[in-house]
């Protein structure tokens, strides 16, 4: 009985591992930023926002095309770099504009650490 349980939660272990790990065009992956454009559309004008303090830019990024940077390079406004042994990660955005104008505006969305998730609001 136990062997069967423990092979049935293996299956499931392996098998969630290999579905589609990074569903968010937003993936950190410990010092590193990965931006996937999924969409059929050129992104212009791209900014990366980090902590809503730091920043990285990229020009364009293309329908299908990847954009990857670590985080020790986004700066703030007076040249501060973000230290990512030192500081933790709350925000991440991204903005850009579409070929017709339009904004675009992406946000990632973060799972509460610790207790958080599992503690009720007192507000």
């Amino acid at each position: 009985m136990t062997r069967t349980l423990l092979a049935g939660l293996f299956v499931v272990a392996i098998s969630s591992a290999c579905g589609d790990p990074s569903s968010d065009p937003l993936t950190l992956d410990g010092n590193f930023l990965t931006v996937d454009n999924r969409t059929s559309q050129e992104w212009k004008h791209v900014e990366v926002w980090l902590n809503t303090y730091y920043r990285v830019t990229t020009p364009s990024l293309p329908p299908g095309g990847r954009f990857q940077a670590p985080l020790d390079v986004f700066v703030a406004g007076f040249g501060q770099r973000f230290d990512f042994h030192r500081m933790q990660v709350k925000d991440l955005r991204l903005t850009a504009k579409l070929p017709d104008g339009k904004p675009l505006e992406l946000k990632k969305h973060f799972q509460p650490g610790g207790l958080a998730g599992y503690l009720p609001r007192t507000r």
